[in-house]
């Protein structure tokens, strides 16, 4: 069977969406990772996505430059994180209590930001661009070219965040240490290594790249900032990374499923008119699947001692 040329330009654009629409959501979930494998829940990461987004907008803003827009971001990202890290680890507060404090204060501190810089409700200036990638060769290819020939390089840096992410986890004496603080701190502690100092790099590390994800919404998808932009995005990430049972192969393949919905649901509302007055609905299906794909998870293992506070022992 032999596809008319509109279809393989739809094809091509949703599988171009669908990594538009994966990369966010797969960088937070690697972020989420790091946190929830040294053992601190991060139900923040929304916020961290969204202040990341902002400080995105505003460093490139002010400089002009949005690769140091960029730095914005995930430095913003990071020192959010520091503060969910120092409550959850050092002062051994509740994790869902202070992920949820991290979101309302980023929802907050960006909407009183937008009026402060610009003066505005709702949505900032536009500001650069982090300049898209365009591969000389591939961008001539028919199909390939559509998806591949120009893309921004956040994208590529979500499939290299992967790949060092799994190579830290697995193959490194961090990897390692993080992994034993959320399974058995006190074997951790045993060795002569401090449980507290990394569970909060662990923590700072899912800001950062959180960060990360919600500059690809405002400078590396869009141009500006939008009040509440992120719009969910970090609780998707979240049940992408619990779907994919936290690893970075895992958080990519769930990441890229729910971006695929939500680029299923575009290629709906632009190919099919006539299902643009239930276009509202049509809104809600990967939200709905989130659910569903959540229900079917079945005995997903997180570990084993995620969001229990660790007292050093005191040795004789």
């Amino acid at each position: 069977m032999q596809l008319d040329p509109f279809s393989v330009v739809m094809i091509a654009w949703l599988i171009k969406t669908t990594l538009q629409f994966s990369t966010p959501l797969v960088l937070t979930a690697l972020g989420g990772m790091f946190s929830e494998r040294s053992g601190i829940v991060n139900i923040g990461l929304e916020g961290m996505m969204l202040i990341g987004a902002f400080g995105a907008v505003a460093g490139t803003y002010y400089t002009s430059n949005p690769w140091i827009g960029l730095v914005f971001a995930v430095v913003s990202g990071g020192t959010l994180a520091a503060i969910h890290a120092i409550i959850t680890v050092k002062l051994k507060g509740d994790h869902i209590v202070s992920g949820t404090g991290v979101i309302l204060f980023a929802a907050g501190f960006t909407t009183l930001m937008l009026e402060v810089i610009w003066g505005t409700r709702g949505y900032s200036e536009e500001v650069a661009r982090v300049p898209q990638v365009v591969i000389p060769g591939i961008s001539e290819i028919p199909f390939v070219g559509d998806i591949f020939g120009s893309l921004s390089p956040i994208v590529y840096m979500m499939f290299f965040t992967v790949i060092i992410s799994w190579l830290v986890m697995y193959k490194t004496p961090f990897g390692l240490r993080l992994r034993a603080a959320g399974e058995d701190p006190s074997a951790l502690d045993s060795a002569g290594v401090n449980v507290e100092t990394i569970r909060i790099v662990g923590v700072i590390i899912s800001g950062c790249l959180a960060g990360l994800g919600g500059a690809y919404l405002s400078i590396g998808y869009g141009a500006r900032f939008g009040e509440l932009m992120t719009s969910g995005r970090g609780f998707i990430a979240l049940a992408a990374l619990i779907f994919g049972g936290w690893s970075p192969i895992g958080s990519l393949l769930a990441g890229t499923f729910f971006g695929f919905l939500d680029a299923f649901q575009a290629y709906i509302s632009l190919t099919i008119p006539s299902l643009l007055p239930y276009n509202n609905f049509i809104q809600m299906i990967p939200y709905i699947l989130v659910v569903i794909a959540l229900a079917g998870i079945g005995r997903s293992r997180p570990p084993k001692a995620i969001a229990v506070p660790y007292e050093k022992e005191k040795r004789a």
